[in-house]
């Protein structure tokens, strides 16, 4: 049925995409197919158009022209090349073309809702502007036809007979200007009158193609006087047509390249090439008729592949009977030689001018069309608003009006043989863009790609695309170049300036199947500590208190995975629907203006813990895991709005859209309390993550501290010992060294170059400080790290721990460092007191100038809970006042001293 591709049934269209904008857009589509309802079948509105357009210009007036110069072995050749690279290009329409409803545009539709509006658009401008030169040319060579027919030949001011139109540059404008003003009236009437007006000229020039080919046999041989511009005046020379002679062909069977005489210039193997593939350009004369069509997805693959074939069995044999009856001279220094020899020549005149008429107006008609469409997408915003406008009967009356007049433009250029060669980069590259959206689509492998059209695949998209790219560097390397920069300058535009649509982009699609490929490629079990980057998990509570946070991590992740993990404290079985989905949008959106390398992950749970708990097994996929768990400090500071002073959001035109919840109040109570805090801190640490706990990161203000003119320059204090256990001060155990990693990767990053990295080693009297600070020197040279040692003695704050200590110092005997390490003692954190912890902080706090940010070692959570307040509290004490502060405490291994 006809009406089966516009069924509800059908709910997937190449456009695939869904939203109220989309939605609102469909809509004005279908009262406009309502309005205009489709009406032309396979055979008028794919069929006709296609062999007209095809035809036209080369098939009565260029194909002597190419045998003439190029001989027969070479002309065929270029019809098999011409005819491989359309070839490759109808199997990627046809199979484009059934894979869902088409709308009006043809090719710029097809191309547009397959690789995304960049892609659609900028190859739809350059579409729009090859069916605008390609009918300029069309009508130039109408032009070109009247003259020989009507002209006063050169040298003579006064015409006789029906030679009575003076020649010139500016009359010949003129003729061209009247032609292409016939062609804007019916194509301001509509498709139904073009359908009717072209399928009248299908049968002349059908009749004209008969008569042609009965004249070869019938005509006797006879002399065709040629007159050629010489000079101030003219010269004659005399053309044969000598039947059908073996001595003839064996005469054209080579190339034989002279002057072209309309040009003045010497034609090789590529220019001829350029103008004999105008007459393959027609391929999507049908698929701009989309619009118009009862069955777009059962007429464009059926009536273009017949066309195609029809036309090339039909230049073949032309090709032929031209180089064995016609000699060399009469087929290169006249063009309008079909005539002379015919058994009736005014048919011949009249099925040129039929011929390269309707040419003009299927361009036309096929560049408003491709216009309209643009328009109705706003890619282009008010530039083409004036493009939308419509008559009554659904007619874009505007696109061919702007259409008629781009085309007058082009018609100063003045031959045709100037701007064949501009005509065929501009197609070949629609071409290979064609090809490289049906490779795409059959690259990404998506389960909607079912086109019902079956006879392609990838290498014949492949072949399509590189035989278009090499034939346009071939005819003309300044024409290709500039055509791929216009075609380059108009994607970053519409990267840049055009609103997001939901058509849906291959590059997803793409991006998804491979990045699936290469996950499944990484093995875990091939990790080595000499490729160790951090992968980053930050739990957010509200991202308007956090915005900072959310910066800093993403400077401190090297490349590596960043989640932004929130919990959400609610019972899936008592809510009606999923509450994560509506949130989804926001924190993409909030990703997208703080420009942070992140991903979202959301999950409902009773309590943060088992929350985080989920998030820390489930974020990630394959190797692409976190191996890292940043949280902000638990204390008593009152929240602030970070968002509202972040850059990305003080702009006067934006506002804040994002749904997030308002901070809460200092009198409100915590989602979290301390002891499910600390308590997240050692579920980490026992599922082998490291931890960062940020404190005061909202108060970093990293583009003034790090851009500020100062002298020293900005600094980050390192303090790789553990302070709360003073016995077992190590610089060289697992987290002293994942410390110093997360310090030099922050100095890494391309905002915290300027800072310099100062390491801190706490020495004792009597303990042989330049030696401890030589050995940790050596350290840092093995692992390429650039920091200042600075030597502090603090045993005035060692003297108040062992005054107050009430366990014995250090680990069990025999324990080694690694051992020590991941044990729980009782008292890891509680063995020093507040006084002592406060003597800590003051140490810290004294050493000037003041940095940007601090990065401290945080001791392992005790392995009594009843203690996680108390080691919360000491943390707190040991932190207060600091500044931006990190607690870091690692358990992975991620230096290395080895190539």
């Amino acid at each position: 049925m006809a009406s089966s591709e516009r069924s509800a049934l059908l709910t997937y269209r190449l456009c695939g995409g869904s939203g109220e904008e989309e939605r609102g857009r469909e809509r004005g589509r279908a009262a406009a197919t309502a309005a205009a309802p489709r009406k032309l079948p396979t055979f008028l509105g794919v069929v006709v158009p296609t062999l007209l357009s095809m035809f036209s210009v080369v098939l009565f007036l260029r194909l002597g022209f190419v045998v003439g110069h190029a001989g027969l072995y070479q002309a065929l050749a270029m019809f098999a090349v011409a005819y491989f690279i359309i070839g490759m290009t109808v199997l990627s329409v046809c199979a484009i073309a059934t894979n869902g409803a088409l709308d009006a545009g043809g090719a710029y539709y097809m191309i547009s809702r397959a690789l995304g509006p960049e892609f659609g658009g900028s190859i739809g401008i350059m579409f729009f502007l090859a069916n605008v030169c390609g009918s300029a040319l069309y009508v130039l060579g109408l032009v070109e036809a009247l003259v020989d027919s009507f002209g006063i030949p050169l040298g003579q001011k006064v015409g006789t007979g029906f030679h009575v139109l003076p020649q010139s540059y500016w009359y010949e404008l003129l003729y061209g200007t009247v032609l292409l003003a016939l062609c804007l009236l019916v194509c301001l009437v509509g498709a139904s009158i073009y359908a009717k007006a072209t399928f009248l000229i299908f049968l002349i020039v059908a009749g004209v193609l008969g008569t042609v080919l009965v004249s070869f046999f019938a005509t006797r041989p006879l002399g065709v006087p040629i007159h050629l511009p010489h000079l101030n005046g003219s010269k004659t020379e005399n053309g044969n047509f000598t039947g059908f002679s073996l001595t003839t062909l064996q005469d054209n069977l080579g190339g034989g390249y002279g002057v072209d005489y309309t040009t003045g210039q010497r034609m090789s193997f590529s220019s001829v090439f350029a103008v004999m593939f105008n007459g393959c350009t027609g391929i999507m004369a049908g698929s701009n008729m989309s619009g118009d069509l009862k069955r777009p997805s059962y007429s464009i693959p059926r009536g273009t592949i017949s066309a195609v074939l029809f036309t090339y069995l039909v230049y073949n044999l032309l090709a032929f009977l031209m180089s064995a009856t016609c000699s060399r001279i009469l087929l290169q220094k006249d063009y309008g030689f079909l005539r002379d020899i015919s058994i009736f020549p005014p048919l011949v005149t009249v099925g040129i001018y039929a011929a390269t008429l309707s040419a003009a107006m299927s361009n036309l008609i096929g560049a408003s069309r491709i216009l309209y469409a643009l328009a109705r997408d706003d890619l282009f915003g008010r530039a083409l608003a004036l493009a939308k406008k419509t008559s009554a009967n659904g007619n874009p009356v505007m696109a061919v009006i702007l259409s008629w007049l781009v085309v007058q433009l082009v018609l100063f250029s003045g031959k045709l043989n100037t701007i064949a060669g501009v005509v065929t980069t501009f197609f070949l590259l629609v071409y290979a863009t064609v090809n490289l959206a049906c490779l795409a689509l059959e690259w990404a492998s998506a389960p909607n790609f079912r086109p019902t059209f079956r006879y392609f695949t990838w290498h014949t998209c492949l072949l399509g695309i590189a035989g278009c790219c090499v034939m346009m560097f071939l005819i003309s390397p300044v024409s290709a170049s500039a055509s791929l920069g216009f075609l380059l300058l108009l994607l970053l535009a519409l990267h840049y300036l055009s609103p997001s649509s939901t058509w849906g982009y291959i590059s997803q699609a793409l991006i998804f199947h491979q990045v699936r490929k290469y996950l499944l490629m990484l093995d875990v079990r091939k990790d080595h500590v000499k490729f160790w980057r951090p992968q980053m998990l930050l739990m957010v509570q509200n991202p308007r208190g956090s915005a900072r946070l959310i910066d800093f991590v993403n400077d401190l992740k090297k490349s590596g995975l960043y989640v932004l993990g929130h919990v959400e404290l609610q019972d899936l079985d008592m809510l009606p629907s999923d509450p994560l989905q509506p949130q989804q949008d926001s924190w993409l959106s909030l990703v997208d203006k703080l420009n942070v390398k992140a991903f979202v992950s959301l999950t409902l749970a009773p309590s943060v813990r088992h929350g985080v708990r989920q998030l820390l097994f489930t974020s990630g996929l394959g190797g692409m895991r976190p191996n890292t768990l940043v949280l902000g400090f638990y204390d008593d500071a009152a929240p602030q709005d970070g968002l509202t002073q972040h850059p990305a959001f003080t702009s006067a035109r934006e506002e804040i859209p994002l749904s997030f919840p308002p901070l809460r109040t200092p009198a409100a109570p915590k989602l979290l309390s301390a002891r499910e805090y600390v308590g997240i801190v050692a579920d980490a640490l026992k599922m082998l993550r490291n931890v960062l706990l940020a404190r005061q990161l909202e108060s970093l203000d990293k583009a003034w501290e790090l851009r500020r003119a100062a002298s020293p320059p900005p600094a980050i204090h390192v303090w790789p010992v553990n302070l709360l256990r003073p016995d077992s001060a190590r610089y060289a155990d697992t987290c002293s060294l994942f410390l110093l990693q997360m310090a030099c990767v922050l100095n890494m990053a391309r905002a915290w170059r300027r800072a310099r990295l100062r390491l801190f080693l706490c020495v004792e009297a009597g303990t042989m400080p330049h030696a401890q600070e030589e050995k940790l020197r050596q350290l840092l040279k093995d692992l390429r790290i650039q920091a200042q040692i600075q030597l502090v003695p603090w045993d005035t704050v060692t003297r108040l721990h062992w005054q107050t200590c009430r366990g014995p110092p250090g680990g069990p005997a025999g324990a080694t460092e690694e051992e020590e390490e991941t044990m729980n003692f009782p008292a890891n954190a509680t063995q020093v007191s507040d006084e002592y912890v406060c003597a800590a902080n003051k140490l810290v706090l004294e050493q000037s100038p003041a940095p940007v940010m601090r990065f401290l070692y945080l001791p392992r959570p005790p392995a009594d809970t009843s203690l996680y307040p108390l080691y919360l509290h000491q943390l707190e004490l040991l932190t207060r006042g600091l500044g931006p502060t990190v607690l870091v405490h690692g358990v992975s291994a991620v230096t290395s001293t080895q190539l």
